[in-house]
């Protein structure tokens, strides 16, 4: 953003047709800057949304745990139940 002085400094030096077409360049130069900069809110909403996308990786990474654990068990229940069988046959015989 240019000030009263700096435009006058332009005019001067440059004309008041140049001065004013730059003056006009070098507003909208500010005015993309501004756009391209991130306000705390911007980086706020940023935050929170990777909170809550991670959030939810860690939820889905939980619940495979909980599925692995559930099949494992069910795995090494069943192992024991035919080792039980087996040892039970093998008595049965003897």
């Amino acid at each position: 953003m240019l000030l009263f002085d700096d435009s006058k400094k332009l005019e001067k030096a440059f004309g008041e047709e140049a001065a004013a077409t730059l003056v006009h360049v070098f507003e909208k130069l500010d005015a993309d800057n501004k756009r391209e900069l991130a306000t705390k809110a911007d980086l706020e909403n940023g935050l929170q949304s990777v909170k809550s996308e991670l959030r939810a990786e860690i939820a889905a990474v939980r619940s495979e745990i909980k599925d692995v654990e559930n099949r494992l068990t069910l795995r090494l229940g069943t192992m024991m139940a035919a080792s039980i069988a087996i040892v039970a046959a093998l008595v049965k015989l003897l």
